[in-house]
């Protein structure tokens, strides 16, 4: 049977890509700072899927929860053959209204666990010769504006580079790009995202579908849903500083604290 470990399972995209591997038959690992949480998501498969799944509590921004996840992935006897890396989120506020500590949170969540968790579990898949490797990204990784899209840039390159790197080794990796989805995420980090127009929202299994189809296509970077396509489109083609104006506006009409 397969198994696959996914961060930040709970909400949002990791419980949609959750409910999408165990409808699929998979043998879950959930990780999250969370344990009672875990524990609920767990249940819920279970009933719905018949899945079993393994709760792993960890907070990835500390070094101690990196270290657990990295250990679990390199586990011999019980492989991973499938690594979800979903676990982020984001601050309210432009650069420099941020606390400095919550922007090295961010750092070590986004880049510092993905790359560990990667190598970790990229380690034990070439040497089985299979796995994949799934990078939760953004569309912000295209758009010149905070730590938060330079974070998710470095996630598209870092999964690029590591599949050029490892070529032929049987390790298939996608970096998903999606734009806003209805999750926990806007609300966590303070934005007031509900102003936004019905048809900027993707739905979190919509966005699932989308990218497990990309994979199996053998696409490096998803970004689900064509609006958003043409979003990043005209990211690469149009000047930096004016889709960097354009992002400042919409961050202080959603954020509250401009």
């Amino acid at each position: 049977m397969t198994t696959s470990l996914i961060t930040g399972p709970t909400s949002g995209l990791g419980a949609a890509f959750a409910r999408r591997l165990a409808a699929d038959g998979h043998r879950l690992v959930l990780v999250a700072r969370d344990e009672q949480r875990l524990a609920a998501c767990a249940a819920e498969l279970r009933a719905e899927y018949g899945t079993e799944s393994e709760v792993l509590p960890a907070d990835l921004a500390t070094e101690d929860g990196i270290a657990a996840v990295e250990a679990r992935l390199r586990e011999a006897g019980r492989p991973v053959d499938v690594l979800v890396n979903n676990a982020g989120f984001g601050n309210s506020g432009t650069f420099l209204d941020a606390p400095l500590d919550e922007e090295l949170r961010m750092l070590r969540v986004h880049c510092e666990a993905v790359l560990r968790l990667t190598a970790a579990a990229s380690t034990a898949m070439r040497e089985r010769g299979r796995g994949t490797v799934i990078n939760v990204a953004s569309v912000a990784a295209f758009m010149p504006r905070g730590t938060y899209g330079a974070s998710k840039a470095w996630v598209v390159r870092f999964t690029e580079g590591a599949a050029r790197e490892l070529s032929g080794s049987g390790i298939r990796f996608l970096a998903l790009c999606p734009g806003f989805v209805r999750t926990e995420f806007h609300q966590r980090a303070g934005m007031h995202a509900e102003n936004l127009p019905s048809f900027a929202w993707l739905d979190a299994d919509k966005v699932v579908t989308a990218a497990l189809r990309d994979l199996a296509r053998g696409r490096l970077v998803s970004v689900p849903d064509p609006r958003y396509k043409v979003a990043v489109a005209l990211a690469r083609h149009v000047p930096p500083q004016a889709f960097a104006a354009l992002s400042t506006r919409t961050a202080r009409r959603y954020d509250p604290k401009t």
